[in-house]
């Protein structure tokens, strides 16, 4: 039996072993289940447990037998659902918004440059101290806008990726 659960343990999913539900939870909420805030320690050890997961996770607890309460485990099960497909969402929504304004600054930058390939042609001075600004600007809004799109939003990514792999992960209560 104590074999079955060390290859359960091992088959790609993410096993957790807690003395109560508690462990989940922060010690500094005291409210219900439904609603009560995720323990840190708990989102980091499932982070550095889902990095080179790449397919469906199955995320398993395992709790003493006479620790478990089926009305409790729904309610869990239902509170991380929400909190990981909330976090989904709001990480999707941050780097469609990075990617965003980066193409909004890139396309600002080639309009600028084009503007100071005008105002290079134009005798004066008023003319010439425009282009001196707009040139070095629309290179700056230029590359800017790049950085935004592929690097800002790059440094997203991995907590992107952990929220959509615990958003479609099957959670199970297992006893010990």
């Amino acid at each position: 039996m104590k074999q079955k659960k060390e290859v359960n343990l091992r088959k790609g999913n993410i096993g957790l072993i807690l003395d109560s539900y508690d462990d989940i939870f922060s010690d500094f909420d005291p409210r219900p289940y439904n609603v009560r805030a995720l323990s840190d320690d708990f989102l980091l050890e499932c982070k550095k447990a889902s990095v080179d997961k790449n397919k469906e996770l199955e995320l398993r607890f395992l709790i003493p037998k006479h620790n478990r309460n089926t009305s409790d485990e729904y309610e869990i099960r239902k509170r991380l659902r929400n909190h990981f497909q909330k976090h989904f969402k709001e990480k999707e929504t941050e780097i469609k918004e990075i990617k965003r304004d980066g193409l909004i600054w890139f396309f600002l930058g080639a309009v600028i440059m084009i503007a100071a390939t005008f105002l290079y042609k134009l005798p004066g001075f008023l003319f010439n101290l425009l282009f001196i600004i707009t040139e070095p600007a629309g290179w700056f809004f230029f590359w800017e806008g790049l950085n935004k799109i592929f690097k800002d939003a790059n440094q997203k990514k991995p907590e992107y990726d952990f929220y959509r792999k615990m958003s479609k992960a099957h959670i199970y209560f297992l006893d010990y």
